[in-house]
């Protein structure tokens, strides 16, 4: 392991939010920006340099009101890579049980000294109160249905590496788009970088007015096969669904799941996504997510990268 004395800023542009959380009203120069250094951190890693100083000195709290495996594990990753003490909190058996209240807890981890703060919490906009109420930075690592905005930039970077631009692109986002945080900041970054977007699912599950955000609609996967130069396979989020909206998981593999049938039928070089966790077999067959067209291991590696770069482009703002 090879530790660099100094950060290396690739962008540009000046950064000067304190705080990311969404993709929504961010510019394109702006995503541009993180996905720079994003490519910067791993050319860096790619060369051995593993270890960097940016934030030495500063300590990054990863508040999780939700579970979470790749997101939580990431955060906390990028922010060692980059020399930061890390405060690890976790909602279950904190004293959040005890009648403490969500912004008690995080003013609390504020007075220990924290820096940054990497916040997921099941009720939209919680990341937003933070911001207002606290003097550190806040970044959104989801808020229930609303965003997810550093899996959307993972995606993108992602998609950006194997194809060089998103500029002219037609991505398809198929499944669950009514729960899904991670389709909402797909759309908002996607579409600022100038990619067509289009989201697909069974009509129970695609919003009303979605297209006033500038994406086309289907309710047939099939139908667009031929069209995507990138297929996003979003979960089912069983636990945020209250009532029926399929008749089956059976039914919608059928319908809407990636299958070695379907990827046959589409572009030669069509790259399949999956934000995870995945669920074999009803979302994507196992030949597909392990198959030369999945790119979501790839996913889990940037996402890496992308949360360092957002991590130290935020600290900007301390210096």
């Amino acid at each position: 392991m090879t530790a660099s004395t100094g950060p290396q800023t690739v962008t540009g542009l000046r950064w000067t939010r304190r705080h990311l959380l969404g993709l929504a009203d961010l510019s394109a120069e702006e995503i541009t920006s993180i996905l720079d250094q994003a490519e910067e951190f791993k050319r860096l890693a790619a060369a051995g340099e593993t270890k960097l100083n940016a934030l030495a000195g500063t300590v990054v709290a990863n508040l999780f009101f939700e579970n979470s495996t790749r997101t939580r594990t990431s955060f906390s990753l990028a922010a060692k890579r980059l020399s930061a003490d890390t405060i690890d909190f976790s909602s279950s058996g904190s004293s959040l049980s005890k009648g403490e209240t969500f912004l008690d807890t995080a003013r609390n981890i504020e007075a220990m000294g924290a820096t940054q703060v990497v916040v997921r919490h099941r009720t939209p906009g919680a990341p937003h109160l933070l911001a207002k109420s606290l003097g550190v930075n806040v970044l959104n690592a989801g808020d229930g249905t609303r965003e997810h905005p550093t899996q959307a930039l993972l995606d993108i970077f992602t998609i950006r590496e194997r194809r060089g631009t998103l500029e002219g692109l037609t991505v398809a986002l198929v499944g669950d788009i009514l729960h899904s945080r991670v389709a909402r900041s797909n759309i908002f970054g996607l579409t600022t970088l100038g990619a067509r977007v289009i989201v697909c699912g069974p009509a129970t599950l695609i919003p009303p007015h979605i297209e006033e955000l500038g994406v086309e609609v289907s309710y047939n996967f099939d139908d667009i096969l031929a069209e995507a130069d990138c297929i996003n396979l979003l979960r089912v989020q069983f636990e945020r669904q209250r009532g029926g909206f399929f008749p089956s998981v059976r039914e919608y593999a059928h319908l809407f799941g990636m299958d070695g049938p379907r990827l046959r039928r589409a572009k030669d070089e069509v790259l399949i996504l999956a934000p995870g966790p995945i669920n074999r077999g009803l979302e994507i067959t196992p030949e597909v997510a392990d198959g030369g067209h999945s790119v979501i291991l790839d996913q889990v590696t940037n996402g890496l990268m992308i949360r360092m770069a957002c991590l130290y482009l935020l600290n900007q703002q301390n210096q």
